[in-house]
């Protein structure tokens, strides 16, 4: 992509915290920041990308199906720590080459998520790498890009609600034919940890801190708390289903549909009781 068409992108991105429109509105997009190869400056570039478990996610070099690697990759060659915007989150990570068996197992999956790779790999003889972006560890918590913690609580919700309506929308549309897809079990799978460990820092951490804080909201932890419970037996059911390479799609997309619901209801009560409460200076 010109240099100016990705600047545009990358404006968006900052401005809107990762949500872009158009031809980009329902693709996963990350920010990726590499050291120059010759420069030694930084350099960020928007890339797609797929989930691939937790703390990982894949890239893939096809520059367009051109001929010669992007330059993105040519710099993490050279320099492998990077850093990583996914519009809310922010970390450094590792860049990896996958290859061999790894790199093939990953391809498939990406091309049968997105045929559109396949049809940039017809364009060149340049075998386009696939990148593993491993998160490095840090202390503390994660970084995120909200000005106030109420603002963090709600970017991270969206980011569930977004995940899961790609999710939604990926299953409605047949991803995989007539069975589950082995990257649409991937994002599902992704999905559910990260939801699982979101829901055990609030009831480990913030809601301790919180309901010691403000003892009169002890009754909004509990429910939030019984919410947590309810959704972690949903959480566990389409686990089950999405591990099962037999499992029927329709079972999958109703899992996830009592999911959704359960889910929109909790993160909007949530917002409701804390956003105040993280907010308020107390």
């Amino acid at each position: 992509m010109p240099n100016d068409f990705n600047q545009q992108v990358i404006d968006e991105f900052r401005a809107n915290k990762g949500r872009l429109t158009g031809y980009f509105a329902k693709a996963r997009l990350l920010l990726l920041t590499t050291t120059g190869a010759r420069t030694g400056t930084p350099h960020t570039t928007p890339v797609g990308y797929l989930p691939d478990g937790a703390g990982r996610v894949l890239v893939i070099a096809s520059a367009g199906g051109a001929d010669r690697h992007p330059d993105w990759y040519l710099n993490l060659l050279a320099h492998p720590q990077v850093d990583v915007d996914s519009g809310v989150f922010r970390y450094q990570a590792r860049a990896v080459v996958l290859d061999g068996e790894k790199r093939e197992q990953a391809w498939a999956r990406a091309v049968e998520a997105d045929a559109g790779w396949a049809a940039y790999q017809e364009k060149t003889d340049r075998l386009l790498p696939v990148v593993a972006l491993h998160e490095i560890a840090r202390p503390g918590p994660p970084d995120i890009n909200a000005s106030s913690p109420g603002e963090a609580i709600r970017l991270v919700h969206d980011v569930f609600r977004r995940e899961l309506a790609l999710i939604r929308e990926e299953m409605t549309s047949g991803v995989g034919g007539s069975t589950l897809g082995a990257q649409l079990r991937v994002n599902c799978l992704t999905f559910c940890q990260g939801l699982h460990n979101h829901h055990a820092g609030e009831d480990t951490v913030m809601f301790p801190l919180l309901a010691d804080r403000h003892p009169g909201t002890a009754a909004a932890f509990r429910r939030l708390r019984e919410e947590h419970e309810r959704i972690a037996v949903l959480v566990a059911d389409l686990r089950r289903v999405v591990s099962d390479e037999t499992a029927d799609p329709a079972t999958a997309r109703a899992e996830v549909e009592r999911l959704t619901l359960e889910l929109e209801a909790h993160l909007t009560y949530e917002e409701e009781e804390l956003v105040p409460l993280l907010d308020g200076g107390n």
